[in-house]
């Protein structure tokens, strides 16, 4: 498998007036992580009406500073950078509501000493559990998206099908299966077999986009898995 460009490499050149890529890559980057960081400020304490729009500014944040740019890929995964930058921004959001609520409507701490490594707020070791699950299940939920493609005006057989793969709690027995769509056994076999080779492809190819050399993708894989497997998620 060729290895394909990354986040790091991409979103770091892109801005809203870039070029048709550039946007592209921008919408895309807001669609894979728009859940698992509306699932991170609710569970932050913001009012959840809010979360949304709290969300939509981080983004916009992202783009609009040079935070993008000055991702560091070698310092770590693309989650990881994204969990600092949004746990900074919250961090600065907390200074600024505190501020308006005094009525002075500056706030008390330079929005530039929370800037990574000049006293970046720590980020609780079960809450950043709670992200790399929400990063690890929106990609899951992604992928079966991308499969459901494949099969259009097959919806039922896809669905089950779909108990075969990974994640699934209520996995039928080849035998049910196979009576239920009317196939032979050794048809549902070789489809169940495909279509778990497919998902794993695509998760593979997931995975590769948030990290930044070949090798690292095994370690992702490995993640994704002990955080999904977890039994206190």
């Amino acid at each position: 498998m060729s290895f394909p460009t990354t986040r790091w490499s991409l979103l770091a050149q892109a801005t809203i007036h870039g070029d048709a890529t550039q946007r592209e890559a921008l919408a895309d980057f807001y669609r894979r992580y728009r859940e698992p960081v509306v699932d991170f400020i609710r569970r932050q304490a913001a009012n959840p009406a809010q979360a949304e729009d709290l969300a939509q500014e981080f983004f916009l944040h992202l783009v609009q500073s040079s935070t993008l740019q000055r991702a560091d890929p070698l310092r770590g995964r693309f989650r990881s950078f994204l969990l600092g930058a949004l746990n900074r921004f919250l961090a600065r959001t907390r200074v600024q509501a505190a501020a308006a609520k005094r009525g002075s409507g500056e706030p008390a701490l330079s929005l530039d000493a929370l800037t990574p490594g000049a006293g970046e707020p720590a980020v609780p070791a079960a809450v950043a559990a709670a992200f790399d699950r929400d990063w690890a299940r929106s990609l899951i939920v992604r992928v079966r998206r991308q499969l459901s493609a494949d099969w259009q005006g097959r919806a039922e057989e896809l669905a089950l099908l779909m108990r075969f793969l990974p994640g699934s709690v209520d996995t039928p027995t080849y035998e049910a299966a196979a009576l239920s769509l009317g196939w032979p056994l050794a048809r549902l076999k070789t489809e169940v077999f495909r279509l778990r080779q497919k998902f794993r492809d695509q998760v593979r190819q997931e995975v590769a986009l948030t990290v930044e050399t070949p090798h690292e993708i095994e370690m992702e894989m490995a993640h994704l898995h002990l955080v999904l497997s977890d039994p206190s998620a």
